[in-house]
């Protein structure tokens, strides 16, 4: 009996150490998956973008080499892509910047999403990443019609990426690149 005193405090502290654990703010869903992999790449900071040379031309890209998509029917102000669309077309989040070393002709901005969050936007288009392209380099989402319209890798002037001739008459990496 002389050993059970301390069993009234401990409860008590322990009771104060799992409150205090908790939080005011509801904590997001574990996912796998789709969402799972776009959510890697959303963040609330600063998103480094940079150009890449791929097979069908130079694109933009997260730091990872994640190519970056623009979607037709958005518009500079508001992203089309939401709901199961953004599941497959994770919306870049935060604020783009120039990574290292990068030069575009072309400015970074945001726009608010429905939902209240930032997403970021280049040269007026809001910026996604597809979950079919699962290596770096890779641009699977080039020219798809999905979600209502099409969508575009982003190139560095902001056009859409048309792919290389497959008979081009030189194989060499002139600037003219990109076939766009």
């Amino acid at each position: 009996m002389r050993n059970r005193w301390w069993l009234g405090p401990s409860l008590a502290v322990a009771v104060v150490v799992i409150a205090a654990c908790g939080t005011n703010s509801p904590t997001p869903p574990a996912t796998s998956g789709p969402a799972a992999a776009g959510q890697a790449l959303a963040g609330t900071g600063s998103v480094a973008i940079k150009m890449m040379h791929t097979r069908k031309g130079t694109v933009l890209a997260t730091a990872k080499g994640r190519t970056l998509y623009w979607f037709a029917i958005d518009t500079p102000t508001r992203s089309r892509c939401t709901g199961s669309c953004a599941t497959y077309w994770p919306p870049v989040m935060g604020t783009a910047v120039a990574a290292a070393g990068t030069s575009l002709p072309h400015g970074f901005g945001t726009i608010k999403r429905a939902n209240g969050q930032t997403q970021a936007t280049y040269g007026g288009h809001p910026l996604y990443t597809y979950m079919g392209d699962t290596a770096a380099g890779q641009v699977s989402g080039n020219r798809l019609r999905l979600s209502g319209g099409l969508w575009w890798a982003v190139t560095p002037s902001g056009t859409k990426l048309r792919a290389k001739h497959r008979h081009s008459s030189s194989s060499s990496g002139g600037s003219g690149g990109g076939g766009w």
